[in-house]
Order: C-alpha cells, then sequence, then structure tokens
C-alpha cells in the first residue's frame, strides 16, 4: 500500500460527510431547511431523524452546536421510552463522533462510549439486528483506533448473530466489515472473500449503496496489494454506480470519490492524470456551490508535492488561496496540527531548519497527547528525520524509538524497518557500536519481513484474479442452475396447461353439464393468460430497466390486447365446447372404441 501521508486522517473525517456546503451563507440554508423541517415535524421519530440529520451537518459547521443536537437527540428520544428510537440516538452519537476520532483520541473515546451504551441498550432489550450493528459500528472503529484484536472479537460477534437474522443489507455489512478486518490483519484471501460474499449479497437485494460501498471495499483491497488497475476499476464502477443514485448526497459523494479515483491513479505514479481527476473533483465542488468539499482535492493536490518531494511547490501550495482555505477548515475543527507539519516537512526538506522547528514544536503537543497512535506515528516519524537532517542526534534516536515501539504495536512494518535503518547510522554517529549493532540486525530481519511480504503480495495478486475468477464462475454457475430450473417451471407450466385444454375438449365429448365445462374453462383461460402475462413480463426487463411507469404503460398496453382476446376466445371456445349436438357423437364414437371390444371379448 502507498504510503500515508501526513493529511490521511483529514480525509477519513471529510469522507463520512454526507451533507457539506460551502461558506457561511450556505451552511445557514442547509441548517436552517433542516431546522425549518424540524419544527413541522409531527413524531419523536420523524424529529429524531432530522434531529440526526442536523447534528451531523453541523459537525462540519459548528461543532459545538452540534453538541446540543446531539444531547437533543438522546433527551428526546428517552423521553419516548422507545427502545429503538433511543438506540438510534446513541448511534447517532456514535456515529458523528466517529467523523474526526481518526485524528483526536477525544472523539474516539465518545465514539465508544455512545456505542457500548447503544450495544448495552439493545442487548438489555434483546434487539438482535440492534445488537449487531451496534457490534459492526465498534468494529469499524477500533480499526481506525487502531486495536486489531477488538476490531475482530466485535466483528466476530456481530457475524455469528448476524448470520441468523433474516437481514441482508446488515449482512452484507457484516462481510464487508469481516472483509476490513481480515485486510487490517493481512489476511488477504479472507478479506476479499467476504468483500465479494457482501457484493453478492448487495446484488441480490439490488441495493444501489450496498453495492456502491462494495465497490469502495473492493478498491481498497486491490490498493493494498498495489494492483492500483483493479483498484481503479472499482473505483470507476463505484462513481457509475453513484450517477445512478436519486438521494440528494449522490452529487456530494461524487464530489469524493472522483478525488479518491485521482489518489489512485498518483499511488500508480501516473500524476497527470490524477491532477485532473483532482481539478475535476474541485470544479464538481463548485458547480455544487460547496467549497468545503474542495479540500480534499487541494489536500491531495498538498500530498502530492510532497510525494514527489517537491517542497518548494509545497510551500507555494501552502501560501497560496488554497492553502489559506485549508488553513482556515484546521483551525475551526482543531486540526491546524496537520497543516503545522506539512510546513514543517516542506521547511525540513528545503534545509530552512529553524522555520521546520518552529512548526514542528507547534504541531508536537497535540500530536503527543491528543492524537490516536496510528496518527501520532507518522508525525514521530518526520520529526524524527527533522532532528537527524538538523544534526540534533539524541532527539533524533528519541524519536526514532518512538516510531519503533508504536510502528512494532501496530505491525508497521516499513516504519519499523525505516527506524531501525536510522537507529543504526544514528548510534554509530555517536559511536556506540554496540546499539548499532543492534539496530542494524533489526533492520536485516525486517528487511527480509518485507520482501517476503513484497512477495506475498505478487501472490495475493495472482490469487486475488483466481479468487475472482472463481466467484464469478460459482455466480455464473449459479445463474445458469437458477435459468434451467426456471425454464423447467416455464416448461411445466406449458405441459399443464396443454394438458388441461386436452382434457376440456374431452370434457366436451361428453354429456358433462354446462356448468361444470364453463367454470373448468374459466380456469383453464384465466391460467393461459396469466401466463402470457408472465411470460411477456419477464421479457420486458431489457427495455424497461425495471422502471415502474414503463412497466405501468407496457402491462396496460399488453392488458388492453389481451383481455378482449381472452374473453373472446373464452366465449368462442366455451360455446363450441357445450355444443352436444356434434360432440356427444363424438363422444359415443370414443366411449365405443374404448370399451366396446371389451364387453364382447367378456361374453
Amino acid at each position: 500500500m502507498r504510503t500515508m501521508l501526513l493529511l490521511r486522517s483529514v480525509f477519513i473525517a471529510i469522507s463520512f460527510l454526507s451533507v457539506l456546503s460551502s461558506n457561511a451563507q450556505a451552511d445557514a440554508a442547509v441548517v436552517d431547511s433542516i431546522k425549518i423541517a424540524l419544527s413541522k415535524a409531527n413524531t419523536p421519530a420523524e424529529k429524531i431523524d432530522l434531529l440526526d440529520d442536523l447534528g451531523k451537518v453541523l459537525m462540519n459547521v459548528n461543532p459545538v452546536e452540534s453538541e446540543k443536537y446531539g444531547e437533543q437527540i438522546i433527551t428526546l428520544a428517552e423521553e419516548t421510552r422507545d427502545r429503538k428510537l433511543m438506540f438510534k440516538a446513541y448511534l447517532s452519537n456514535g456515529t458523528r463522533c466517529t467523523y474526526f476520532s481518526y485524528q483526536q483520541k477525544s472523539y474516539s473515546a465518545r465514539a465508544i462510549e455512545y456505542f457500548n451504551k447503544a450495544l448495552a441498550l439493545a442487548q438489555v432489550n434483546k434487539m438482535d439486528e440492534e445488537i449487531g450493528a451496534a457490534q459492526l459500528h465498534l468494529s469499524s472503529l477500533y480499526l481506525m483506533i487502531p486495536d486489531n484484536n477488538k476490531a475482530l472479537s466485535y466483528a466476530t460477534q456481530a457475524f455469528s448473530l448476524i448470520s441468523t437474522l433474516g437481514n441482508d443489507s446488515l449482512k452484507a455489512v457484516a462481510y464487508y466489515t469481516y472483509g476490513q478486518v481480515y485486510l487490517t490483519r493481512n489476511e488477504k484471501m479472507l478479506a476479499l472473500r467476504n468483500y465479494f460474499n457482501a457484493l453478492r449479497i448487495a446484488e441480490e437485494i439490488n441495493n444501489p449503496q450496498l453495492i456502491l460501498t462494495s465497490y469502495l471495499f473492493l478498491s481498497d483491497f486491490y490498493e493494498n496489494i498495489e494492483d492500483y488497475d483493479k483498484a481503479i476499476d472499482y473505483m470507476a464502477l463505484a462513481i457509475k454506480k453513484n450517477t445512478s443514485l436519486k438521494g440528494k448526497d449522490a452529487p456530494y459523494q461524487r464530489v469524493m470519490l472522483t478525488n479518491s479515483l485521482g489518489s489512485l491513479f498518483a499511488a500508480k505514479k501516473n500524476y497527470d492524470i490524477a491532477i485532473t481527476y483532482y481539478n475535476r473533483s474541485i470544479a464538481m465542488a463548485d458547480s455544487l456551490k460547496f467549497s468545503t468539499l474542495k479540500l480534499p482535492a487541494y489536500i491531495s493536490l498538498l500530498n502530492q508535492y510532497l510525494e514527489k518531494n517537491e517542497p518548494l511547490n509545497a510551500l507555494q501550495y501552502l501560501q497560496s488561496d488554497r492553502g489559506k482555505a485549508m488553513a482556515v477548515f484546521f483551525d475551526k475543527f482543531n486540526m491546524r496540527s496537520s497543516l503545522d507539519m506539512a510546513f514543517g516537512i516542506t521547511y525540513r526538506e528545503l534545509g530552512r531548519f529553524d522555520s521546520a522547528q518552529y512548526y514542528f514544536e507547534k504541531a508536537r503537543p497535540t500530536y503527543e497527547t491528543q492524537s490516536n497512535e496510528s496518527t501520532s506515528l507518522n508525525f514521530f516519524k518526520h520529526l524524527a528525520l527533522f532532528y537527524k537532517k538538523s544534526g540534533n542526534t539524541a532527539k533524533a534516536i528519541e524519536y526514532f524509538l518512538k516510531v519503533k515501539v508504536i510502528a512494532e504495536k501496530n505491525d508497521r512494518l516499513e516504519l519499523v524497518r525505516t527506524a531501525a535503518k536510522n537507529l543504526d547510522s544514528l548510534y554509530s554517529i555517536t559511536g556506540n557500536a554496540q546499539q548499532s549493532g543492534i539496530y542494524k540486525a533489526v533492520y536485516y530481519q525486517y528487511k527480509d519481513s518485507i520482501e517476503r511480504l513484497s512477495r506475498e503480495k505478487e501472490q495475493a495478486q495472482i490469487e486475488a484474479g483466481d479468487e475472482q475468477i472463481r466467484a464469478q464462475r460459482v455466480e455464473k454457475e449459479k445463474t445458469e442452475a437458477k435459468k434451467r430450473w426456471f425454464n423447467i417451471q416455464y416448461m411445466a407450466i406449458t405441459i399443464g396447461i396443454i394438458t388441461l385444454f386436452i382434457a376440456l375438449v374431452v370434457l366436451g365429448m361428453f354429456k358433462v353439464s354446462r356448468g361444470l365445462i364453463k367454470a373448468i374453462g374459466f380456469f383453464v383461460f384465466l391460467l393461459l393468460f396469466e401466463f402470457v402475462f408472465l411470460v411477456f413480463k419477464k421479457n420486458i426487463y431489457s427495455i424497461t430497466k425495471g422502471e415502474p411507469w414503463k412497466d405501468l404503460l407496457f402491462m396496460i398496453g399488453l392488458a388492453a390486447l389481451l383481455v378482449p382476446l381472452h374473453h373472446w376466445l373464452e366465449h368462442k371456445v366455451l360455446h363450441y365446447l357445450t355444443s352436444h349436438n356434434r360432440l356427444t357423437s363424438a363422444g359415443n364414437h370414443i366411449k365405443n372404441k374404448l370399451f366396446g371390444r371389451t364387453k364382447t371379448e367378456q361374453h
């Protein structure tokens, strides 16, 4: 997987938000529209849905006010004593806090608290689906912290419960959550199979949003094993699926997806194409009058300069209008440390160590006390490199040791190797040959491990291709088996209708009451024409694509033709069959042929 840079956490924070806004006026317009709807809501359920929307929107506009509405949703839900609404209120607040939990420990802790309250409520009231949902939320949150063991534990608990329920949507979510867990644990084929299972269920229930989400996880999987072409393929499928969505947040989501597609091209080193998508994402945000949505693309462009080691371009970018827009955003959400880190890296690479130290020192307290380990790890690495470049060997050793400890704890082998290599050279500078030798050995140990992992990634690419072919083959076999079974049913129905018509004709050859023939005839003709309707309806999907108005028009037209034909043909045939003058003699003839010889032989 490509290196996670300094502002990766901001992507995650912003990507959770489905409804953002462009400026103070647009923010007010979005918030006011929800508040107006809230004032007109009649039921607690409607109010809670709108308070949920309001709290999440304000999380990206005014976090303090968002907290106020988060408290209101819990108060209202508790007053109703409706357990499902109470569960929803706690889950809503937990989800709201996850928006910045990757970046800040305080949000992680609060999200865990809310999710645990939701889980406890569901368990006490034996709400199985809600128990599973809360456990899945906790699993995903612990992956962000990260705490992979707890993530696996909650995913396992959720899956064992959800697999016994009839909620296919929740089952799909459980599969791709399991996929996330296995991918983090480097069990790639298990991850891929779970992602494919999630996609299969999403397609079976025809849930467009779940299909889109499955594409995104598959894209992330292939990025993880550095198969960037397939990662791009699935991201392109996600964007295509997004264009078919009718929800109000679909255009905003498309902006984020377009930026993500650019990041995949950047990972593939196709920087010119990446810039095209970044600029397209910015233009789309402009067309929506939604300047906050420009920030992910702004950050992507900055990261690209840092990845390509172009510090002068990075500095000019940071000092541009786009850089100032990022500063406003980061200040507003107590995330200025990310931008300070960017300035520190840039000045370090330019050799302007006084300026670099100023910005690193500004950022350091936040990363040491407020950030999760996965976020602080990257900062400590860059701070250690700064001290090494600026000649402060003791401080460089101190922070590379921190990097090594945290990286080992979180299975970040690349960073362990980087830390060990630098510690080897730094202890050598100090004349401590013993420590230098220890870290040289650690470096080669992890170098071998990483080379093995690299070979495993290549093998994983091959296995992933085989797994995809296998999944496609299995799906094709299931489809063909289903088609064969349907064809057998159609054939059986056809034979049944023909048999009934023959029986109806035979009845007409004997002295059977008109009422019986008409009753049976009515059923036979009803069956015939309903079967015709069924066949036509099955075969018009390629034309109507399941759109209700098209289906309705087609069925009206078909009914206009078949209903009169049905009545006319039924009337003619039944009239013919109930005319005993002609048919009785035929019946007698059949009767004599079947039974006459037997009677003669008996005499």
